[in-house]
């Protein structure tokens, strides 16, 4: 399994990807919202949405896993 991490704290803003969704490389998957303003967090791998672990408004800190992939 494959996890992607938050780049930096911030509140999830939108998640661009859902359950079972294939995920390429370099593909946004999560807008995060810092200091006003918007910070997209991109798959560094490919693989199929397995889990999502934040949600819309969820606050999250650098290293946070927001999705695991599979």
């Amino acid at each position: 399994m494959r996890e992607i991490t938050a780049t930096m704290a911030g509140t999830v803003l939108n998640i661009l990807v859902s359950n079972g969704e294939k995920v390429a490389s370099g593909q946004e998957v999560i807008m995060l919202e810092s200091m006003k303003m918007e910070i997209p967090i991109e798959s560094d791998t490919e693989g199929i949405v397995k889990e999502m672990k934040v949600n819309i408004g969820d606050f999250v800190n650098e290293g946070d896993v927001l999705i695991v992939l599979e």
